[in-house]
């Protein structure tokens, strides 16, 4: 007969979890309150609503009620927002009474910038429709596409990063990141008709900056070769460490291009590179020239 197995002790897990539950912050448990991500990916949505009235949320609108529906939403939005900026901003220091104010000012503030970001998504879309001859419509490009659904997360969450708002940005690139397997970090610097083709396993680091027109396809990483340490051997934040992309380059499926160098202007990389060093513009990149180190 088999042996019997001693049932496994639950009530040690649980102290053993109780112990360890304060190991990464010296806050009490009850002063800690994070931002919601169910909250937070509604509200992407509220915002792609705001960005493109018609096409997300209610489908039915008419000029004369255009303005109502998206003043009711915007005040939605504000409101929603706020309340999950109040939480980043707290959740570093629970005793900040400023912060219900500060966040308030920086819903509104980020509000601003959405015609702007409406005017990026625009060029996006128009790039994503001529760059693709299987798109029928900007329409479907817009519907129907991951790499625009993980632009339009980025550059929003940009905007938020760039006023300083606490995890929010990271929560709504990692939410983009899940839904369409593209990660695109929100400190990266995008430039104006970006196209993302089939887009599963793009890579797209912190401090990246891309200039007009740049075209990635699936699998592309645009990485870091290495990074500095400090004294202590841990990374030095914040540091230039991505490639920068000029105007007018297409990379091609699986390339990986790593380090703080440039791709210049026009240039062409193919599929399956692997490039650690800058490139003037005009350049075409294979695997067999960059084998033999021809430009």
């Amino acid at each position: 007969m088999p042996k019997e197995s001693t049932p496994p002790d639950l009530h040690a897990v649980v102290e053993a979890l109780a112990e360890t539950a304060t190991a990464l912050t010296e806050m009490p448990l009850g002063r800690r309150e994070f931002p919601s991500r169910t909250a937070l990916a509604g509200l992407v949505e509220e915002l792609r609503a705001l960005l493109f009235p018609g096409y997300f949320g209610a489908s039915e609108l008419k000029a004369e009620t255009l303005r109502y529906h998206l003043g009711a939403r915007m005040d939605r939005v504000l409101h929603g927002l706020a309340e999950q900026i109040q939480r980043g901003l707290m959740a570093s220091d629970p005793a900040c009474g400023a912060c219900p104010d500060r966040a308030l000012d920086l819903a509104r503030a980020f509000l601003a910038r959405l015609p702007e970001v409406r005017r990026l998504l625009a060029t996006d879309i128009q790039a994503g429709f001529e760059g693709d001859p299987a798109a029928t419509s900007p329409d479907e490009v817009l519907f129907c596409y991951p790499g625009l659904l993980a632009i339009t997360s980025q550059r929003l969450a940009h905007e938020l990063l760039n006023l300083g708002v606490p995890l929010l940005p990271r929560m709504i690139t990692e939410h983009a990141h899940s839904l369409t397997g593209i990660d695109i970090h929100p400190g990266a610097q995008i430039g104006e008709r970006f196209f993302i083709d089939h887009g599963t396993g793009v890579v797209i680091g912190e401090t990246c900056v891309l200039g007009r027109n740049v075209r990635l396809y699936q699998g592309v990483t645009l990485g870091a070769k290495s990074f500095p340490l400090d004294e202590f051997g841990n990374p030095v934040k914040g540091v230039p460490r991505h490639p920068v992309v000029e105007d007018d380059v297409i990379i091609y499926s699986n390339a990986t291009v790593l380090g703080r160098i440039t791709i210049g202007k026009g240039s062409a990389i193919g599929g399956n590179v692997w490039l650690t060093r800058s490139v003037p513009p005009g350049s075409v990149i294979t695997q067999s020239n960059e084998k033999d180190g021809m430009p």
